[in-house]
């Protein structure tokens, strides 16, 4: 049996700078993106699926009677947790989605709101935060990459803190 150490969902909500208001606070929600997209943004749009996750440190996240750490995460993922996708529209629109065509996926999220890319920030708004994530373009612009540090439990219940980089390809 796999141990679940984090969920792709709760990565993408500390995946980077996350910035939250709440009304009970007196601070104001971020209004949505809008407006039309500049050149540099329209490669974005379309479904960008999860297809790497790399540590820089070796990790044994997997319940499989062997030692064997990697820092290839994503094949240590059962096929519910590498299921996740963003999906960038034209109008600004976003959806992330995590385990959602798996029958028994216990971690299934859905999250949407608005988006924008500027020089290498993807900025997007859901609910009432603010996320920005330095992304990576590849030379093709057919995968992006972010990176961001984590405490990860191993199956013996070590602590590693390690650098971890997640890629995201774009479905043709």
């Amino acid at each position: 049996m796999k141990r679940i150490i984090f969920n792709i969902g709760a990565l993408f909500m500390i995946g980077g700078l996350v910035v939250s208001c709440s009304p009970d606070d007196g601070s104001s929600c971020p209004e949505d993106y809008t407006g039309a997209l500049q050149a540099t943004e329209e490669k974005l749009v379309g479904e960008w699926v999860l297809s790497g996750i790399m540590a820089d440190e070796a990790v044994d996240i997997t319940d499989d009677d062997q030692d064997n750490p990697s820092t290839d995460l994503f094949v240590q993922y059962d096929e519910c947790q590498k299921e996740a996708a963003y999906t960038f529209d034209e109008d600004r629109s976003y959806t992330y989605q995590q385990g959602i065509n798996g029958t028994d996926c216990p971690n299934r999220a859905s999250i949407s709101g608005s988006w924008q890319f500027s020089s290498s920030t993807l900025s997007i708004i859901f609910s009432c935060d603010i996320q920005n994530l330095v992304i990576t373009l590849n030379g093709s612009d057919t995968a992006f990459s972010f990176s961001n540090n984590f405490n990860v439990t191993d199956i013996d219940g070590n602590v590693v803190n390690t650098d971890i980089t997640f890629t995201y390809s774009l479905v043709p």
